[in-house]
């Protein structure tokens, strides 16, 4: 805890306690994404080997189900390799220039993910419905094949990725599970095929095959496009720090200029401005936010600026600002 003077232009006779609390983990942040490394390695291996086998059966076998599915598939794979880099990339130490370090890059990753399903859907969508307008021979039996060992190839990167919670992570899940679906409905497909010569199955089940891609494109994309904008977790609002601290620590009457949000989407980090009762401990309402807080909401990083009542002196702060609409 330091004393911090604040000079906005004039001078002042008291000091603020500015307190940054740097419990990040590092070690267990290391752990965790040598872990996930690991995980989306093993899935980038699964699924690289098994999309040249999917193209060439879809080419063969003329099934846009199954073409689609190897796009798909290959998207999945630069997907998976973009979300080692920004692993890699985020170990780098802090500098002068990002002053948070590198781990920014995991959310970007997962947007441009996002970005990349998106696209995927509207091309799956486009083929099928030229496919609709002229429907060609497909081999069914050729297609069946190809599409079970594709699904076996999917199931086993979805086990290789089981455990992580990181939002690259959860991003790839998201890819190889729409991946499985995939090759499930163009299983189907091609039993209907052969079991009726039903080929108008290719395309509609490509249809499907494409919502299901746009579902969890949709929400990739606005989940992390939420962390790059700064929004505040899910359960780990500005009202929830203000429920979880005042009542339950001794000496605050009061938190404003509250700003909650998240590196990488996993753990909160928050700012706040404290209001302690004349004559409280600082130190001790100090520890006791940061303790409650890490405790109650897995804050990974809280900055605290300690004020006595009146001693606020930042434009806009203090419980008179503290209502709704007003800026902080």
């Amino acid at each position: 805890m330091t004393d911090l003077h604040h000079d906005h232009g004039r001078d002042h006779h008291h000091a603020h306690d500015h307190h940054h609390d740097h419990h990040h983990g590092h070690a267990g942040h290391s752990h965790g994404t040598e872990a996930g490394e690991r995980r989306l390695t093993v899935a980038l291996l699964i699924l690289g080997s098994f999309t040249l086998v999917e193209a060439l059966g879809g080419y063969f076998a003329n099934s846009i189900a199954l073409l689609a599915e190897a796009a798909h598939m290959l998207a999945d794979s630069a997907s998976l390799v973009l979300a080692i880099v920004a692993i890699r990339v985020a170990r780098r130490p802090a500098s002068v220039w990002r002053t948070y370090g590198h781990r920014r890059y995991q959310p970007l990753a997962a947007f441009v993910n996002g970005q990349v399903l998106l696209a995927l859907t509207a091309w799956v969508v486009y083929e099928a419905v030229v496919r609709l307008m002229a429907l060609p021979k497909v081999n069914g039996r050729l297609m069946l094949a190809i599409a079970l060992i594709g699904g076996a190839a999917n199931l086993a990167a979805l086990l290789a990725l089981a455990g992580g919670h990181s939002l690259n992570e959860r991003g790839a899940r998201a890819h190889v599970l729409s991946d499985l679906l995939g090759s499930a409905a163009a299983s189907i497909a091609a039993l209907a095929i052969i079991a009726g010569g039903w080929t108008l199955a290719d395309p509609l089940l490509s249809l499907a095959v494409a919502a299901l891609i746009f579902r969890s494109a949709w929400g990739l994309t606005r989940e992390s496009a939420h962390v790059l904008l700064e929004g505040a977790p899910a359960g780990c609002d500005e009202q929830a720090i203000e429920s979880e601290l005042i009542g339950h620590v001794p000496g605050l009457i009061g938190v404003h200029h509250v700003h909650v949000w998240s590196m990488t989407g996993e753990r909160p980090t928050v700012t706040l401005h404290a209001s302690l009762a004349a004559g409280s401990g600082r130190g001790e309402v100090l520890a006791a936010i940061h303790a409650r807080l890490e405790q109650r909401l897995r804050v990974e990083h809280t900055t605290v600026q300690i004020e006595e009542e009146g001693d606020c002196e930042t434009p806009g702060c203090g419980p008179a600002s503290h209502q709704p609409g007003s800026p902080r």
